[in-house]
């Protein structure tokens, strides 16, 4: 039963799901970062409110219309984050299961080396739909900041209306 064991076979074929938990891994901690990032916005969003709704900002009902927009992009990125969380938290813990599958397999009988394999692919779909969120965030992102630069050339034109006169 353990002649296996001495077979580089288990070494190679746990290689591979390692170096997926690790492309995992640098993705959960940058999808994180994300996170984080967002989390920061809705704050400076907030003040932003809040200085609107204690008077302290001209052009009320523009900075307002702006800033419902640009905290409505701020959910959708956030929910679209966490999604991506969890199916890459799923990879990494298909990929690790993978792996000690396959040595468990290998010690005990090669006619179940499509567990380990199924396992695996299962947690490539997990990586692949984790990563298909992040691009369809990044997006929101571009949004985000699309907005950000129209609406500060806007104060900037409004500026220049009001030197003018």
């Amino acid at each position: 039963m353990f002649d296996s064991f001495a077979n580089s076979e288990i070494l190679a074929g746990m290689i591979t799901p390692a170096v997926l938990v690790s492309a995992s891994a640098s993705l959960i901690f940058s999808t994180a970062n994300r996170l984080g990032r967002i989390f920061d916005r809705v704050n400076l969003l907030k003040s932003e409110v809040e200085s609107l709704l204690e008077g302290k900002r001209s052009l009320k009902g523009e900075r307002m219309v702006y800033l419902t927009k640009q905290l409505f992009i701020q959910k959708k990125r956030a929910v679209l984050i966490q999604r991506s969380m969890v199916f890459l938290y799923f990879a990494t813990s298909l990929f690790v299961i993978s792996s000690l599958s396959l040595a468990l397999v290998l010690a005990v009988s090669k006619s179940f080396l499509w567990i380990p394999t199924s396992i695996a692919l299962l947690g490539g779909i997990f990586l692949f739909l984790a990563s298909a969120f992040l691009l369809y965030e990044s997006r929101y992102n571009l949004t985000f900041i699309k907005g950000q630069i129209e609406f500060t050339e806007f104060l900037a034109h409004e500026v220049e209306k009001v030197k003018s006169q």
